[in-house]
């Protein structure tokens, strides 16, 4: 017999399939070129990024062992954090083992009760389910809406301890990004905590493929960067960047998310450590990646698919209809492309879109399949 609780779950999953929104976990199955991943420039396979994660589990052993502030915390994540300071030019910081836990424990954790935090109105899921857990409150400025957003500061700024702003460089469904020098300017007539989340920027944007926030000169006005290690950097953890030594000091002594977890293995320490060497002198393939996701979107949009105009690796084919949206990732993965269809609640309802997530592996004859395969299933 069917219990009340096994019962709930089975009425609310099956809510989730006649809404075409059901999710399963499947192993990645195989493909000829994956648009779905996040790595890149390719560092995943690279030589020296496996070298790296192979030398530092020969000397530190598989696994961390403890908490961070056990014994879990080891020459190898001290190396890896002292090259992230220097390469995002700021001098305090700590690591975490996901992008996930380093957003819950800054947005969850550093806003006070009289604080009011300003988050883009599709900032992650980690930086929204933490505010909802947090102390302060918050308000959602319309997406990328720099105006609105000025306006809240200038109405709330005489009414709590603190403002903080909260925002994403490259957003991970868009690829589109703020006007990261508008806000800079903005900060400099009204104070605000300024915390940008750098996970799809870093490694692609800035001479030193720092992020969105070197390439546009505003890296020192950034009080918290966070970031990923699982994306460009081709492992797995993340990273907490900041001006205050006192931002670190009470993450350490408040912040569950890190204090309480087996820290990071330092496998993934090596491979980030050797990532971070290569991206520093990548800007050739840097440019060659922005210049073929250009190249691209103005043919999708040269062939009447809706895309956006950003300069960005992430290309979003608006479909909008949940299955069809699903139907043309199934005809993209017959032919060996592997796409992400997203869906409601990911994004909004009714913008229901294939994220191609490029990457410095594809090549000219990819892109005409690719396109060739969109519009045979478009005028089908």
């Amino acid at each position: 017999m069917t219990s009340p609780f096994e019962q709930r779950l089975e009425n609310e999953l099956a809510r989730r399939r006649e809404e075409g929104l059901w999710r399963e976990l499947r192993v990645c199955p195989p493909c000829r070129v994956n648009l779905s991943s996040n790595d890149y420039l390719q560092l995943r396979r690279h030589p020296k990024v496996q070298e790296g994660a192979r030398r530092a589990v020969e000397e530190f052993g598989a696994g961390s062992g403890a908490s961070p502030l056990l014994s879990g915390f080891l020459p190898c994540h001290d190396r890896l954090l002292k090259q992230l300071l220097k390469w995002k030019q700021k001098p305090f910081g700590l690591l975490f083992n996901s992008g996930f836990m380093a957003n819950q424990a800054v947005m969850k954790h550093l806003p006070g009760p009289r604080d009011l935090v300003l988050a883009d109105r599709l900032v992650h899921h980690s930086i929204i389910q933490a505010l909802m857990q947090g102390r302060a409150k918050f308000k959602r400025y319309n997406h990328l809406d720099l105006s609105q957003l000025e306006e809240l500061l200038a109405a709330n700024r005489k009414d709590y301890e603190t403002l903080f702003v909260v925002t994403e460089s490259v957003f991970s469904m868009d690829g589109d990004y703020p006007d990261l020098r508008r806000l800079a300017d903005m900060k400099s007539r009204i104070p605000f905590v300024w915390i940008l989340d750098e996970a799809h920027g870093t490694g692609v944007f800035g001479p030193s493929g720092g992020g969105l926030a070197e390439e546009t000169g505003v890296l020192p006005q950034v009080d918290i960067v966070v970031g990923t290690l699982g994306k460009a950097l081709a492992s797995m953890g993340a990273y907490v960047l900041t001006s205050s030594a006192k931002v670190v000091d009470y993450l350490v002594n408040y912040a569950g998310e890190f204090i309480y977890s087996t820290f990071l293995s330092p496998g993934a320490a090596g491979a980030a450590a050797a990532a971070v060497d290569l991206l520093r002198n990548a800007s050739g393939e840097r440019g060659c990646l922005r210049l073929a996701a250009r190249r691209f979107r103005q043919r999708l949009t040269g062939s009447g698919w809706a895309t956006n105009a950003f300069d960005s690796q992430i290309l979003p084919v608006i479909i909008g209809d949940i299955g069809k949206t699903l139907s043309l990732k199934n005809t993209l993965l017959e032919r060996g492309f592997l796409v992400g269809a997203v869906r409601p609640p990911t994004v909004p309802a009714g913008t229901s879109r294939l994220r191609i997530s490029l990457h410095s592996g594809v090549t000219d004859e990819h892109f005409d399949e690719l396109l060739a395969v969109l519009n045979r299933w478009k005028n089908r």
